[in-house]
């Protein structure tokens, strides 16, 4: 299951530039249940970004949190060389904790299905439902970039403490060092319009506003998980734009091994919480009833 969710990734250019088997698109039906959501950002995003769907999301009654990851958005005065992978894993391991949560339903986009999983295997009691949101599928040991094992691209390096300009590895070029910290995806209109999908001017000027370079580390470090076979029993949502879900399964045969629920929608956007905001709020608000 999990090869085949990474070999989608390896089609696409960096992510965050980077039902049951239904690919309608499903909307609450009649009184849902109240849940409680954690929705966990991408790279370079904050948690700022889920504004269009944690506010529709509590005004039906559920609970939404949107922690931001250390060194991004509100958190960027963080920033210190040592941040990596297992640093923002447990940024949200602690909010789960802190705040006393059981049951959650955790959303990752895009890079965030890294942390999400990592959440996951070291919050077992806490998650009862995993969404992955245009987002990485990675298993025990692999990295979002770079190294054989690697969920998006075939670099050749998996070591997580490799400096910055080892050409074997592509994504690695694209690391710059600001005063000591090594930094990845810097934001502009070029990649806000590119990779990121989005396109209305006023959601342009928002992102350029509000994004900010990640942490490198985060995206080289490989996952360690302790729990691999658990995690995969969680109760698992997949939601994918239209053009991903037709790379990975063309003629839909493999849905039935991808996810619990597979879902999709019709956007060329990678943004979806930012550009397609009902359809992923009518999304997670129906999972609060299965």
């Amino acid at each position: 299951m999990k090869v085949t969710r990474r070999s989608l990734l390896s089609t696409c250019s960096a992510l965050a530039m980077a039902p049951a088997l239904a690919t309608d698109n499903p909307a609450p039906k009649g009184k849902t249940k109240k849940a409680t959501y954690v929705l966990v950002h991408g790279g370079g995003h904050g948690g700022w970004c889920w504004e269009r769907v944690a506010t529709p999301l509590r005004a039906l009654g559920h609970i939404v949190y949107t922690p931001t990851l250390t060194g991004c958005g509100e958190r960027s005065h963080l920033l210190h060389p040592d941040i990596d992978l297992d640093t923002q894993i447990t940024d949200v391991v602690n909010s789960l904790k802190w705040e006393n949560l059981t049951n959650v339903i955790v959303v990752g986009h895009s890079y965030g299905g890294m942390v999400i999983t990592g959440v996951a295997d070291r919050a077992l009691d806490r998650v009862g439902q995993l969404v992955y949101l245009d987002a990485a599928h990675p298993k025990n040991d692999s990295a979002l970039w770079g190294g054989s094992n690697s969920v998006v691209g075939n670099g050749t390096n998996n070591a997580a403490g490799a400096t910055a300009n080892q050409a074997a590895d592509p994504f690695r070029k694209m690391v710059r060092e600001v005063n000591g910290v090594e930094l990845i995806l810097f934001p502009d209109e070029a990649f806000i319009k590119g990779p990121l999908g989005v396109t209305k001017p006023e959601d342009v000027a928002w992102l350029k506003d509000k994004l900010t370079p990640h942490p490198a580390k985060c995206f080289f470090q490989p996952l360690k998980l302790e729990n691999e076979t658990a995690v995969k029993k969680i109760p698992t949502t997949d939601i994918w734009r239209s053009m991903i879900l037709k790379n990975l399964d063309p003629d839909g045969s493999k849905r039935a091994t991808m996810a619990d629920r597979v879902w999709e929608i019709n956007s060329p956007s990678h943004d979806l919480m930012v550009t397609e905001p009902q359809q992923v709020t009518d999304m997670l608000s129906r999972l609060a009833s299965i």
